[in-house]
């Protein structure tokens, strides 16, 4: 049984990697459009890329980009903690001292989320207000 297993697997990774290309090279990414235009200089196409989005034109949406992405980041750190809580809760097999360490470290967690969910809320409506 494992040998065909193995084989298996062989022949589905094979087939992957002969058609995944196939997939990616099929994608239109409109570079036909935009590959006469000069961006460098050109008050047109930087008006057009400051209408999607792709510059920051000040300061302090430079500062609100960057307070977004450390808090998000924290609060992936805090969803971490809380799953590898909820591990330590499921391997403590009945050890009380084990599951207490556990409900604490998922309440530490759930309590640094909403701190940061908190802060996150606070400093987007900060941002709007400011632009």
């Amino acid at each position: 049984m494992p040998k065909n297993i193995k084989t298996f697997c062989i022949i589905f990774i094979s087939l992957f990697v002969i058609f995944l290309p196939t997939v990616i090279l099929a994608g239109d990414y409109g570079l036909n459009e935009t590959a006469g235009q000069a961006f460098i200089g050109n008050p047109q196409a930087r008006e057009k890329d400051l209408q999607s989005g792709g510059i920051i034109t000040s300061l302090p949406s430079a500062i609100g980009k960057f307070v977004g992405a450390g808090l998000a980041f924290i609060g992936v750190v805090f969803l971490v903690l809380m799953i590898y809580g909820g591990f330590v809760w499921m391997i403590a097999r009945g050890n009380e001292q084990e599951v207490e360490k556990a409900k604490n470290l998922i309440e530490a967690a759930v309590i640094g989320l909403v701190i940061v969910m908190s802060a996150y809320a606070i400093t987007a409506y900060i941002g709007g207000a400011i632009t």
